[in-house]
């Protein structure tokens, strides 16, 4: 690939994702939609997805943006539930998925069946929290599906290592199987716990932000490189630091926040746009080594895997869901209450993606039966994708779940709100007690009272101004003062978020307003 013709695919990959937005269709599915189409046309050359770009120097990225956005409350919350998925179901579906393609693929050898049933097994984090952010799911179920599609692909990974060996007759059996599992699983959540702490105290000391904004960018690389040198998941390694760094956001500069989140919401914008439309494009490429699978057999194969993927899926799910709560009173207890609906929409948002072709591309090609591999693992993407993307918005819609309690949600944020202001007031006061402040003058010390009031009530305006009385200019103490004010308030937020009485959500919400409004006190003079 050409730089021309990676400028072509990011250039057409943005416009289709920015027009996606202007339509009720989901961008992931026009992606995909206009990637098929473009394959077809006259000139455009054949995209081929390496493993060796795609696993190292995608995936990183598109984990520790959604990864930094998650909760690690919430995800902690949630953690028998989204170990039931990222760990018991991926294994499940490897297991039902590679023993179905192995009874219904005449020559297809049983280890061969299981390397498809672990590149298809991961639903797709960037499509399942692109589509939970456009549904406004429930916070819970978008939770939950957040943290399956963070640790899933680490499972999915290790068990397409293990059935590989076991099909090229290097397995060192099931006792070798369930040792790689374990050093990757433990490897990879080690490195991250090793990385996290000097990461994020390196991000603490330095002030300036476009040096910050260059180390976030490196971190989820440094993180993965280091879990993948020792033969340990990369993919959990990311997930670690990220969680850990996105809890503690809060303790980095303003500054480099608000250029940090502008940075990586274009970054993911570009890379999600880029693997979707990358799918697409992947058709020729599999037709081409199709071979000796063609026609109606082919096709028959396609719609059984995939019907196979999808009630598999089910078929985990709900037992998953209730046989637990049946059978343990503390889960009741720690738990809220699920009706039926809540894993019908877990169980048809499975969509596959980016990261199962990338994993089946990377089958040696003396692998038998690789192009097959690739076939159904397209197939089966595409079709979850199209499918289940498109009827899972008006499945929602027709299963009616309870919406988000916004009238709640502000009554919350109202309340947070209140209490930060009283802590940022009883530092005021203290402040202009001290003697190296008592040369503010009134109208100032008044006009932070004002500010004050005004964010209170989510409307806040400051002006400085310099105060010819004093050594330091007005401006100057004011800014201070703001600052320590602004302080007081988002240690309130942060000790809410973590008392849970606000989620974090709302709290980045209520930082970013603090941000802005700090960032204003501390405007460049030039």
């Amino acid at each position: 690939m050409d730089v021309l013709q990676l400028v072509a695919l990011v250039a057409g990959s943005a416009a289709v994702a920015g027009l996606a937005r202007r339509t009720p269709v989901p961008a992931p599915l026009l992606l995909v939609a206009a990637g098929l189409a473009a394959s077809y046309v006259p000139g455009v050359p054949a995209y081929t997805l390496d493993p060796h770009i795609v696993l190292p120097l995608l995936l990183p990225p598109l984990l520790y943006t959604a990864a930094v956005d998650s909760s690690y409350l919430d995800l902690r919350a949630n953690i028998r539930p989204i170990a039931m998925l990222s760990v018991g179901y991926v294994l499940f579906a490897t297991v039902v998925v590679g023993y179905a393609a192995y009874l219904l693929v005449p020559g297809l050898s049983l280890p061969v069946a299981l390397v498809l049933g672990a590149v298809i097994a991961p639903p797709d984090a960037v499509a399942a929290t692109a589509i939970a952010r456009r549904l406004r799911l429930p916070n819970r179920l978008t939770t939950i599906l957040q943290g399956e599609s963070l640790v899933n692909d680490a499972t999915a990974i290790t068990a397409y290592k293990v059935a590989l060996a076991a099909a090229v007759g290097v397995s060192a059996g099931w006792a070798g199987g369930i040792a790689e599992f374990l050093l990757a699983s433990v490897g990879g959540v080690g490195v991250g716990l090793l990385l996290m702490v000097p990461i994020h105290q390196l991000r603490k000391r330095m002030k300036e932000p476009l040096l910050q904004n260059t180390l976030s960018l490196l971190i989820p690389f440094v993180a993965y490189a280091a879990a993948e040198r020792v033969h340990a998941s990369g993919v959990l390694a990311v997930v670690v630091v990220a969680l850990y760094l996105g809890h503690r956001n809060w303790q980095v500069d303003f500054a480099t926040r608000l250029q940090e989140e502008a940075v990586w919401k274009m970054v993911a914008f570009v890379l999600e746009s880029v693997v979707f439309a990358l799918i697409g494009l992947q058709l020729p490429v599999v037709l081409t080594g199709l071979g000796e699978y063609q026609g109606v057999d082919a096709a028959w194969y396609a719609v059984a895997v995939f019907v196979v993927v999808v009630v598999a899926r089910f078929v985990w799910v709900f037992p998953a869901t209730f046989v637990p709560r049946w059978m343990s009173p503390r889960i009741r207890t720690r738990e809220p209450e699920t009706d039926w609906k809540s894993p019908v929409i877990v169980g048809w948002a499975g969509m596959r993606g980016v990261v199962s072709l990338a994993i089946a591309f990377s089958v040696p090609i003396s692998v038998p039966h690789r192009n097959l591999i690739l076939f159904l693992t397209f197939t089966t993407v595409i079709g979850t994708l199209v499918v289940q993307g498109l009827t899972l918005p008006p499945l929602i819609r027709v299963l009616k779940l309870p919406p988000r309690d916004v009238q709640a949600e502000t009554l919350a944020e109202a309340q947070a709100q209140s209490e930060a202001s009283r802590a940022a007031e009883e530092r005021l006061a203290e402040l202009l007690e001290e003697p190296e402040n008592s040369t503010l003058p009134p109208p100032l010390a008044d006009r932070l009272r004002t500010v004050l009031e005004r964010r209170r009530n989510a409307v806040w305006e400051r002006l400085g101004e310099v105060n010819p009385l004093t050594g330091e200019s007005a401006d100057d103490i004011y800014r201070r003062l703001a600052g320590e004010m602004i302080e007081s308030e988002r240690e309130v937020f942060v000790a809410l978020r973590d008392d849970r009485r606000i989620d974090d959500e709302m709290l980045r919400v209520l930082l970013r307003r603090l941000d802005l409004e700090e960032a204003a006190a501390f405007r460049e003079s030039t």
